[in-house]
C-alpha cells in the first residue's frame, strides 16, 4: 500500500505546486510585463488613487455627469461580483416596469429634451457591467450635462467627439463612448 500511496501523493504535490503556483506566477509575471495596464485591471488612477476601471461601468447620477448604461447587478450598480444580466425577457411585466421607471428619470432630469431615448439608456447590458454607451446616447444627454456645468453645448459636443472611440480594429462592434474616461474629462474641463 505504501508503495502505491508514496508516488500518488508525490505526485499530488509536485502537480499541486506546477499548476497551483509555478504556472499562476510565471502567467500573472509575464502578462505585468507584456501588458501592464490591463494585467492591472485597466485602472484609471489619478493622484495615487484609483477612481474605476475603463472596462466596467461606473453608476453616475447627478445631472453634470453622462449617466451610464443601466445595471442589471444587485442589490448595488455594476457591482462586478454579481455580473450578469437580468434575464428577463422583453414582455417581463418586471422589465417592462424597470424601463418605463428609467424612462421617467431621463425625462424628469431633462423635461425639455424631446429626442427618442436610446435604447441603451433604459436597458442594461448582458454582463450588467457595460462601460460604454452609444454615441446617440451619450448626444442624448449633452444638453441636460452642459446646462448642469453652465458650460456651451458645443463644447461639450467636442469633447464626446474626442472621446468617441471607433469600431474595434475598423471592424467589429459599433462606435462608441466610454463614460467614466468621458466624465473624468469633463471635471477636467469644468470641476
Amino acid at each position: 500500500m505504501t508503495a502505491l500511496l508514496r508516488p500518488a501523493l508525490s505526485l499530488f504535490v509536485v502537480l499541486t505546486l506546477v499548476t497551483g503556483v509555478v504556472y499562476p506566477l510565471a502567467v500573472t509575471g509575464i502578462a505585468r510585463l507584456a501588458f501592464p495596464t490591463a494585467a492591472r485591471g485597466s485602472l484609471i488612477v489619478k493622484d495615487d488613487r484609483p477612481l474605476g476601471s475603463v472596462l466596467i461601468g461606473q453608476h453616475f447620477t447627478a445631472p453634470g455627469y453622462f449617466w451610464g448604461r443601466p445595471s442589471a447587478t444587485a442589490p448595488y450598480p455594476n457591482n462586478a461580483a454579481a455580473s450578469g444580466g437580468s434575464n428577463l425577457g422583453p414582455l417581463n411585466p418586471a422589465l417592462i416596469d424597470a424601463v418605463k421607471g428609467r424612462i421617467a428619470a431621463l425625462k424628469t432630469a431633462d423635461p425639455g429634451n424631446t429626442r427618442p431615448i436610446p435604447l441603451d439608456l433604459v436597458t442594461a447590458s448582458g454582463s450588467g457591467l457595460d462601460p460604454h454607451l452609444s454615441p446617440a446616447a451619450v448626444q442624448y444627454q449633452v444638453k441636460r450635462v452642459a446646462r448642469a456645468r453652465s458650460l456651451e453645448p458645443v463644447a461639450v459636443e467636442a469633447l464626446v467627439a474626442r472621446f468617441t472611440e471607433g469600431r474595434q480594429w475598423g471592424v467589429f462592434g459599433e462606435p462608441r463612448v466610454n463614460v467614466l474616461r468621458l466624465n473624468l474629462a469633463l471635471d477636467d474641463l469644468h470641476p
